[in-house]
């Protein structure tokens, strides 16, 4: 009896993968332009995998074959939903095969990729018409055949052969590849790419808020989502770990090459949607209730390329306001808000200056107090630094909840991980640490307590509001006199030259004659032209000095509080005339300052000690 041949593990073939780049880098391709190289035949040896895979189904649960019953088997393996290739699916002509025949490896090959279904055509960038590349295989193409090395190269993509591996065998290496792309390449796959240790933490933290029965639909939405590793990651978590087996996916990017990336796994999905095109202005789910969104938005990019059509939105999905064009973060954490359904949980990561940049009455302050006004910010969670591949910054998941439970309405939780980690043996770009199971439980353990911790604190909401109190000083000098209690009671008066001068030392104006202080103001002229001669004639006043000033003081939502708030800490801290201006009110947070633990000074008579030892110690080595 016939054995079969052993299946190797299929992450075998990621060293077998990554052995392409040997010929790019035998030709000078740089190797931050690897993936750009590598992306396409990837997905063609992924669809071909995998059709491949649908064929052998189709032959056993229906016994029926393409040379025998083309039509009746074609019309079955397209109920499969993995797109088509004549060639592939009919023909059983592989690349493997057409690599086989140098002569004909050219032709062959331009039959192999025509020979795919319209919208694979488009997402591989096949004889593509419209402007968009997605994943550009006809200038890969080119490419490689100008520099002598395309058959070189389909002939190591063809020896990976993916069609006896499972869909999910096959997302795995996926991610994988993905993972290694991101590595070198910030500018690609790595913009958009969330480490698989961060996808399971917030996987996690979804699975402990979503309170849904496990037969119920699931609707996840990742509108930043690259390549959906983050997208397809928490959704398969939720599955194999807490059992929600109707989920449906949908993603947005604009990114041709990820869009396409993402869009050829999705076929491969039940109820998996993607959209191509900017999520902030296309709004490309608009009726969905999202029951989940997950999302990591780029950090500190511009948005002026696009600003009138933001300006100009009407959906009112920026209700809150517009941030400053050289970071989007806060439009797309409105967008997921409003797009969110009524019991939604959504979980976001962001760099820093999403808790605190802005000044109060900016776009940026006005956005998060509109926010913290709605209650639907239940945790921030620090991480530790160098956690992502093409950043060493602090980044932070915010935990947004539209149906807060009753005990943590209008409380917000902060949460330290930034300690939690673990130095990787081998640095992937700027990713030195990684978060394990025992570190992640940690966090998913405080959020879901809620109680003050060593690692969790938690705050009422208008903890993090403040007020901007402005304010008009009347300027003193040494004894607390002004000119507006001596010489200047109606605001201003005319003096004649030489009458006063100003003394800097002492802050205050002093009468020549006299030489007594008449207390702090400062000179002002007018010109004023005679009628009669025309002689143009300075006019010399006096009147009060005002400094325009403001105070940062802590807000209360009760009006009567806060105004007690605010005169108790004039009467505190402000020594000098004042007269109250507008207030503006603003939200910021600073994870510094809330987990701020000051250094432990050694006592006086311990420093005592330590010296009479070294004392001692120094006459042992005189001797």
């Amino acid at each position: 009896m016939e054995q079969k041949a052993e299946i190797k593990d299929i992450m075998q073939y990621e060293s077998d993968i990554w052995a392409v780049a040997d010929d790019l880098i035998a030709v000078s391709i740089k190797q931050s332009d690897f993936p750009t190289y590598m992306m396409p035949f990837f997905a063609l040896m992924m669809l071909e995998g995998r059709m491949r895979n649908a064929v052998a189904k189709v032959k056993e649960k229906y016994h029926l074959t393409p040379e025998e019953n083309p039509d009746d088997f074609r019309e079955a393996f397209e109920e499969e939903g993995c797109g088509f290739n004549e060639y592939i699916v009919m023909q059983d002509k592989t690349l493997l095969k057409i690599c086989s025949n140098d002569t004909t490896f050219e032709q062959d090959f331009g039959y192999y990729l025509n020979a795919f279904d319209k919208d694979l055509k488009r997402l591989l960038g096949i004889g593509r018409a419209g402007e968009e590349k997605f994943l550009n295989m006809d200038g890969i193409i080119a490419n490689l055949r100008g520099k002598k090395i395309l058959l070189a190269v389909a002939k190591k993509w063809a020896a990976i052969n993916l069609a006896p591996y499972t869909n999910s065998d096959i997302t795995t290496l996926e991610e994988h590849i993905k993972r290694r792309w991101a590595d070198i390449s910030a500018s690609t796959a790595g913009e958009q790419y969330t480490p698989d240790d961060i996808i399971s933490l917030i996987a996690e933290i979804v699975s402990a808020k979503v309170d849904k029965p496990k037969n119920d639909f699931i609707h996840i939405y990742d509108p930043t989502c690259g390549g959906a590793n983050l997208l397809f990651g928490v959704a398969d978590r939720l599955s194999r770990q807490s059992g929600y087996q109707n989920i449906a996916t949908y993603g947005s990017e604009y990114n041709d090459a990820l869009y396409a990336l993402a869009a050829i796994e999705s076929s491969f999905r039940d109820k998996s949607f993607i959209s191509y095109g900017n999520t902030l202005t296309k709004i490309p789910y608009h009726n969905v209730p999202f029951d989940v969104i997950v999302a990591n938005p780029p950090y500190g990019t511009k948005w002026s390329g696009y600003e009138r059509d933001i300006k100009n939105d009407q959906t009112g999905q920026f209700a809150g306001g517009l941030p400053a064009v050289s970071d989007g973060q806060l439009l797309f954490m409105q967008h997921i808000l409003w797009q969110l359904g009524d019991k939604g949980i959504a979980v976001e990561v962001h760099n820093g200056s999403t808790l605190f940049s802005g000044d109060a009455g900016g776009g940026e302050s006005n956005i998060r107090k509109y926010i913290f006004d709605h209650d639907w910010v239940e945790a921030i969670i620090q991480m530790p630094q160098n956690e992502f591949f093409n950043t060493g910054i602090y980044t932070y998941l915010w935990i947004m909840n539209k149906n807060k439970p009753e005990e943590r309405r209008d409380k917000i939780a902060l949460i330290d991980g930034s300690n939690g980690w673990t130095l990787l043996k081998k640095s992937k770009g700027d990713k030195r640490r990684e978060m394990r199971m025992e570190h992640r439980q940690a966090i998913v353990d405080a959020l879901l307590a809620f109680e003050p911790s060593d690692i969790c604190k938690i705050f009422p909401r208008e903890h993090f509001y403040y007020n901007k109190q402005f304010l008009t000083l009347t300027d003193i000098d040494d004894n607390g006199c002004s000119v507006l209690n001596t010489i200047c009671p109606d605001g201003k008066v005319k003096v004649k030259d030489g009458e006063y001068r100003f003394d800097e030392d002492r802050n205050t104006m002093i009468r020549v004659a006299s030489g007594e202080s008449v207390g702090c103001g400062r000179f002002t002229f007018k010109n004023k032209k005679d009628r009669k001669t025309g002689e143009v004639i300075v006019e010399t006043y006096i009147e009060p000095s005002y400094i325009n000033d403001y105070e940062i003081i802590p807000h209360h939502f009760d009006e009567a509080e806060n105004n007690e708030e605010i005169n108790a800490f004039m009467q505190r801290y402000v020594f000098k005339p004042y007269e109250l201006g507008r207030n503006v009110v603003g939200v910021e947070l600073n994870f510094n300052k809330e987990f701020y633990v000051p250094e432990q000074l050694e006592s006086v008579e311990d420093i005592l000690a330590e010296l009479a030892e070294l004392e001692k110690e120094m006459k042992g080595i005189e001797l």
